[in-house]
């Protein structure tokens, strides 16, 4: 069955990019609304803006919708992949700016205010995409790749020069609060000098290093405090993969391989699935197909104590 969240919850914080101070609440929506954003700042023209692939307008930095007015929300990845990882399928966020509160840099504290609030199931049957068939996207050396699974999985790579960084990978099937307990506290993460190039460009306002992403420089992690998990930099790649494939627009089953992707890789992924109606089918989720959703199994415990 669908769901949404059972009342609202309201979150406020600036944007790391603009560092901007925004209110944003998740309301409630009804079956079959999906995700949606309003700019309650918007006057004038249209402020509704729809999570979807194909409203996808940028994805270099983070991910942002735009819709046919103009109207844009940016960064929507994290709180995309906390509605994912708790299992909400319908959602109407307000938001009084154009970027999504960074927070922390992780989908913890978004995971944590919606479990808070609790799900809600829908009088509605839930449907789900099946991968059929491998579908692959190539930039250089980046590769992002989905393939057939009986659920979702994230196998995702990185390689950074970086020698806090490093080689790293990692695979976890998203079921039965896979995404909370492994990937939901994990933050967002630069280097030093992309940090210094950003300020320059009047970007990466939104907070100190350690409030709200993980700065590293060479061999040193900058950040106070360090790090969450040892390999944290491929845990958070991997939450933005489930954040940016909940922009489908249903769940997906099957598994995700990402090779030094990102966000556009994603998004170029989804639209190529799309293009060829013979890499999936549209399936009724049955209840031991639900079980192995993101969303499925999942307590309050499973979030960790950092949110």
């Amino acid at each position: 069955m669908q769901t949404t969240i059972r009342s609202s919850i309201t979150f406020a914080g600036v944007g790391l990019h603009g560092g901007l101070r925004v209110r944003m609440t998740i309301h409630p929506a009804s079956a079959e609304y999906g995700i949606w954003f309003r700019r309650t700042d918007v006057i004038g023209r249209d402020a509704m803006v729809q999570a979807h692939w194909s409203a996808v307008s940028n994805a270099t930095l983070c991910t942002v919708v735009s819709n046919a007015a103009g109207t844009s929300v940016s960064t929507i990845e994290h709180v995309m992949a906390a509605l994912a990882g708790c299992g909400i399928h319908n959602a109407l966020i307000e938001i009084d700016g154009p970027e999504v509160p960074i927070l922390d840099g992780s989908s913890a504290p978004f995971a944590a205010g919606i479990m808070a609030r609790g799900v809600r199931v829908l009088d509605a049957p839930l449907r789900c995409f099946r991968i059929l068939k491998p579908v692959e996207v190539r930039d250089g050396d980046a590769v992002a790749r989905l393939e057939p699974a009986d659920a979702l999985e994230i196998d995702f790579e990185i390689d950074f020069a970086d020698a806090a960084i490093g080689h790293q990978h990692k695979r976890l099937p998203m079921a039965n609060g896979t995404f909370l307990r492994e990937l939901s506290d994990s933050r967002t993460f630069c280097r030093q000098a992309d940090v210094e190039a950003m300020l320059e460009r009047g970007l990466a306002l939104g907070g100190a290093p350690g409030e709200n992403a993980v700065v590293f420089d060479g061999a040193r992690v900058v950040s106070p405090g360090g790090l969450r998990h040892a390999d944290e930099p491929v845990r958070h790649k991997m939450l933005d993969a489930l954040g940016d494939l909940a922009l489908a627009g249903a769940p997906i089953l099957g598994r995700y391989v990402g090779n030094r992707a990102g966000h556009a890789m994603t998004n170029k992924l989804l639209r190529a699935l799309f293009a060829d109606p013979s890499a999936f089918r549209i399936v009724d989720c049955d209840e031991a197909t639900r079980r192995l959703l993101p969303g499925s199994g999942i307590n309050r415990a499973d979030i960790p104590a950092v949110a």
